[in-house]
């Protein structure tokens, strides 16, 4: 059906253009002289035209027609949004050409305005229509996110409160942590957390990896994710856009904190730092857990197994109960023992805090 149409089409095409053209050929060409004026005649020109279009329509009707189902194969394939802000993207386009083309009318070269105009329609409905198919997602999720801080705004303004919470995006290293779920449990952090898409892809990646320590950290990860989205408490949202010339992830949340007005949450001591130099808000895992440990002093005493070696000579280290590492001055001996030491300092940094010892023992002799 489609090529009968098609032919249709071009056969109308062929008699248009015979109807106009054929006979002004003739008349250049002296074709008219010595035969029957009813032979120059627009209509006679017209069947002809029709004729030529129709023979040649049979040499490329069928591509044409393929070309055609295959492109309707792939829009019906697309997703809805993909068509939708495609077509949006290109009527813009359109839109815009438009505008600009008619200006372009005025100019005394009529040939060349009108090449041009085709040019910028052809040139602007394809830019925009890229722009509307490849940054579907981030539009999507920027309606969403702005759509959300309307209504979050008029809730403020019915219960009269006057603070706005900012959205926390969580990095990949909070998340493979696992103690941000369980901070989330006890409403420390408010408002909604926000998981980007292209945080959620490198989490895949990392339990897809061929090491094992690496595939088990993506899947504590993918775990965590999960037990926070199943928690009816806390209000979770999957931002699904991504930035296209940006590789690094770190450098992807700072943007879409800027972007959003959000809150980066982590424990990677360098993304902490570029969050700060960028004036970023970030809020660090490490600093709230040494905000709420116990403690301890240089003098205090404390029980502790030595487990391996040291960076420095005679060196041991040891770990209490929360992860906090020991570093025991001339323990080298003890590797395997638990001892009693001495806390001699304390360092604490948003990469951790860290305690240096001497063993009791050894304090007793000098």
């Amino acid at each position: 059906m489609i090529k009968r149409v098609i032919q249709l089409f071009f056969i109308l095409i062929g008699g248009t253009l015979g109807f106009v053209y054929i006979p002004k050929i003739m008349f250049l060409l002296n074709l008219g002289n010595g035969v029957p004026g009813w032979i120059s005649s627009p209509f006679v020109g017209m069947v002809i035209g029709a004729v030529i279009m129709a023979f040649l329509s049979f040499w490329f009707v069928d591509s044409l027609v393929n070309v055609m189902k295959s492109f309707e194969d792939r829009i019906i394939k697309a997703p809805v949004t993909d068509v939708l802000f495609g077509t949006l993207g290109l009527g813009l386009g359109l839109m815009i050409a438009f505008l600009i083309q008619l200006p372009l009318q005025r100019l005394p070269f009529t040939g060349v305005s009108t090449v041009l105009g085709i040019f910028i329609y052809i040139l602007l409905g394809y830019f925009f229509f890229q722009i509307g198919f490849r940054k579907r997602d981030e539009l999507i999720s920027l309606f969403r996110l702005s759509s959300r801080s309307k209504d979050r705004k008029k809730e403020v303004q019915i219960s009269q409160a006057t603070d706005y919470i900012p959205y926390k995006i969580f990095d990949t290293s909070v998340i493979i942590d696992g103690r941000i779920a369980d901070i989330c449990q006890t409403r420390f952090l408010e408002g909604t957390m926000v998981i980007p898409h292209f945080v959620l892809e490198e989490l895949q990646h990392i339990a897809d990896s061929s090491d094992v320590l690496k595939r088990n950290r993506g899947r504590r990860g993918l775990d965590i994710l999960n037990k926070i989205q199943k928690d009816h408490s806390i209000h979770v949202d999957l931002y699904e856009g991504d930035y296209d010339d940006i590789t690094e992830v770190d450098s992807k949340l700072v943007r879409l904190a800027k972007e959003i007005g959000g809150i980066v949450v982590t424990n990677d001591f360098n993304l902490n730092k570029v969050c700060e130099f960028q004036k970023v808000p970030v809020l660090n895992i490490n600093d709230l857990a040494n905000a709420v440990k116990p403690v301890v002093l240089p003098g205090e005493e404390l029980r502790v197994q030595v487990i391996k070696d040291g960076k420095e000579q005679n060196q041991g280290v040891g770990y209490l109960d929360d992860g906090t590492m020991i570093v025991v001055e001339e323990g080298h001996r003890y590797i395997g023992k638990t001892i009693d030491v001495v806390i001699t300092s304390v360092l604490q940094t948003s990469a951790g805090r860290m305690i240096f010892a001497k063993p009791k023992l050894l304090e007793k002799a000098l």
